[in-house]
């Protein structure tokens, strides 16, 4: 097990009664990997479903990964981040999307969203309980939490995968996620990995302002919990407090967990177990707390 991994188990073991509960919990666990859930640019976009084994429909994570939108970085990459969310009981989606090699944006933020329509029309056949849905990521995969999370259908961001369904989620858990994309593409904070996305297209202003989550802050959003180090040069701190200070206005349930002297990604073990007892707190008082 990698470090990180322990350290993330350490960070849940902290919080629960009994190691052997949770070995008994993670053997519950059925995995079916690589299932094609939308077909883009000529290209089959997969997710794993992390089942667990249960006779009721189950709180659902939807977990997107990280890595500045380039190519690089993949589902399998950040399948520790799983982890925690396994301990719970609750089952998982781990989801892949077009990086900006194959696709620039939105492409991005249209898979994550066709990803979520495809686990509302395969609720039945894997459990998943749509009132019941946590869309979480770190870095890039925050961002495209958020945007899972919070983009309006007016927003047309969907249409690639056009449906019925009213794609709503319970939370978003977001980890140091891009919140103003426009403000990382150009002036003292500009982004490398943001500059890939867009590479030269036309109207790229328009088009960040499409993406970006700040765009879309409006009352009757799902609560948001955002974790972020106030020493982020990667994904500036900032991004954390004025989408706090804009869901607040907009009187959204949300909480910003602040991470002192954090940088970009991970904090040790002793921030990290603070992290997720604020995230379990937070959600359980929505309603979503481990499965027994």
């Amino acid at each position: 097990m990698s470090k990180l991994a322990l350290l993330l188990s350490s960070a849940v073991f902290a919080q629960t009664p009994a190691l052997q509960s949770i070995v008994e919990r993670m053997e519950r666990y059925r995995v079916t990997p690589d299932i094609t859930y939308q077909t883009a640019s000529g290209v089959d976009l997969k997710l794993d479903v992390h089942r667990f084994q249960t006779a009721e429909p189950n709180v659902t994570v939807v977990y997107i990964h990280g890595g500045g939108w380039p190519q690089g970085s993949t589902k399998a990459t950040y399948a520790h981040w799983l982890l925690p969310y396994q301990v719970m009981g609750w089952h998982i989606v781990n989801v892949e999307y077009r990086h900006s090699s194959i696709a620039l944006a939105p492409a991005a933020v249209e898979d994550c969203l066709c990803a979520l329509r495809w686990v509302y029309r395969n609720a039945k056949q894997y459990g998943f309980d749509t009132s019941r849905i946590v869309v979480t990521g770190h870095s890039a995969g925050g961002h495209l939490a958020l945007m899972t999370g919070i983009t309006p259908a007016s927003a047309g961001l969907d249409r690639q995968c056009p449906g019925t369904e009213d794609l709503k989620v319970a939370a978003v858990v977001n980890w140091f996620g891009i919140t103003d994309v426009g403000e990382i593409l150009d002036g003292p904070n500009t982004q490398t990995y943001a500059l890939r996305w867009f590479a030269a297209m036309p109207g790229r202003d328009a088009v960040a302002k499409r993406v970006s989550p700040l765009s879309y802050v409006r009352a009757g959003l799902p609560p948001v919990i955002t974790v972020h180090g106030d020493a982020d040069t990667t994904v500036p701190y900032p991004h954390a407090v004025r989408l706090h200070d804009a869901l607040a206005a907009a009187k959204v349930s949300n909480e910003l967990v602040t991470v002192k002297g954090g940088k970009h990604g991970y904090f040790g073990v002793t921030p990290t177990q603070d992290a997720y007892k604020r995230i379990f707190d937070f959600l359980s008082q929505l309603g979503l707390k481990s499965t027994d």
